[in-house]
């Protein structure tokens, strides 16, 4: 297997934010290591019996990052940065939704 450049990926990022979408299955499998270990960082801080999986995390926060258009991708490091914050910002919308769940949200008003 070819090494993984850093620059291939700032390469791609480049052409995504040219509006290049073809670029988005290139660019999963160069970042998705990096991604999956980030997740599990993540999770490892949030309670034992959380639902949602460091691939599921990946997933949700990668598709929420290509469909950025308003980014100025900078390089790779640049990218991890925004997808910790992606990462981070899921896991609490997901803990506000099960808070809100716990607290009668889903219920109708009689």
């Amino acid at each position: 297997m070819a090494e993984k450049s850093p620059h291939d990926v700032t390469h791609l990022l480049g052409e995504l934010q040219g509006g290049n979408r073809d670029v988005v299955n290139s660019l999963m499998p160069l970042v998705y290591e990096e991604l999956h270990g980030m997740a599990l960082g993540q999770l490892r801080r949030e309670r034992k019996d959380h639902t949602l999986n460091a691939t599921a995390l990946v997933h949700e926060a990668y598709l929420k990052l290509v469909d950025q258009r308003n980014v100025d991708w900078q390089n790779r490091a640049h990218f991890f940065a925004i997808a910790s914050q992606a990462m981070r910002r899921i896991l609490i919308n997901y803990a506000h939704r099960r808070m809100a769940e716990k607290r009668g949200g889903g219920e109708a008003l009689v």
